[in-house]
């Protein structure tokens, strides 16, 4: 669990709050996870201007002294974005209820706590984006976004070309409608064959889904690109932060995206 401010850490500037729910203020400082901000509201572990808190349904603003264990809030850290290699075999979460191993417990004990961009499932591997931003990363994973998620599957079975253009006009799985996936087939190994997927939604586990519904199950799925984020030759489990310069390139001032238009809507970044 991460470990109260100390003393020596200083309250949040008061410019740097605005009026929003005492949770979602302490996930900001990067004290805890909006749940565990929850959880410590009702173990009586935070007050506002001295009257300790009995519900998480607190509205703060910049004029408001919050405490946690008697102690100031730090401060926000500046947003901040990583790209990672997550290898097959890691839950893309901090805690797991069947034990299994987290993406969040195989990283360097001294990297911030972060949160994910989105999540790729147990067996999928490839990049995940990581901010120490809760927000920013809500901001990354919304559609309106427009950012476009490129995805390698080798799947089992004789891919038909044809069968995968479709998928350009939308497709509807047990009930769930999946927008436009462009895909192509870009190799055939004997009862094998490698595709390549470009698509802007991802809903939970949608290429799978959608792949599995046109009788080609997958056997391995690898994430390339997230919007302008690239795996490029990043070493699998290796984890990599993007420069300033390049977020404030991609994601403007105050971590917004910054405006697609044109030409600009293709560029990528190294990796």
């Amino acid at each position: 669990m991460t470990q109260p401010a100390t003393d020596q850490q200083q309250r949040v500037a008061p410019e740097r709050i605005a009026p929003e729910r005492i949770a979602k203020v302490m996930a900001r400082a990067g004290l805890c996870s909006r749940r565990d901000a929850e959880r410590w509201v009702a173990e009586g572990r935070v007050a506002v201007d001295g009257t300790v808190l009995t519900s998480p349904a607190v509205t703060v603003t910049a004029e408001n002294e919050v405490r946690v264990d008697g102690r100031p809030l730090p401060g926000p850290e500046r947003a901040r974005l990583w790209r990672y290699h997550k290898p097959a075999g890691l839950v893309t979460t901090h805690r797991d209820e069947k034990g299994r191993p987290t993406v969040f417990g195989a990283l360097p004990a001294e990297l911030p706590r972060l949160v994910s961009v989105g999540r790729l499932d147990l067996n999928s591997e490839g990049l995940l984006l990581l901010t120490n931003d809760g927000a920013l990363a809500r901001r990354l994973e919304l559609p309106a976004t427009g950012w476009v998620r490129r995805y390698r599957v080798r799947v089992h079975g004789f891919v038909d070309p044809a069968r995968l253009a479709g998928l350009a006009r939308g497709t509807t799985v047990d009930g769930i409608a999946y927008g436009p996936i462009r895909a192509q087939l870009d190799r055939e190994q004997g009862s094998n064959a490698w595709v390549t997927l470009s698509l802007e939604e991802g809903k939970n586990r949608e290429v799978r889904r959608v792949l599995e519904h046109l009788g080609y199950p997958v056997t391995r799925l690898i994430r390339l690109a997230y919007g302008p984020f690239q795996l490029g030759h990043l070493a699998r489990g290796a984890i990599e932060e993007v420069t300033g310069k390049v977020l404030q390139e991609q994601l403007g001032a105050g971590g917004q995206r910054a405006p697609v238009r044109g030409r600009n809507a293709r560029k990528t970044v190294p990796a």
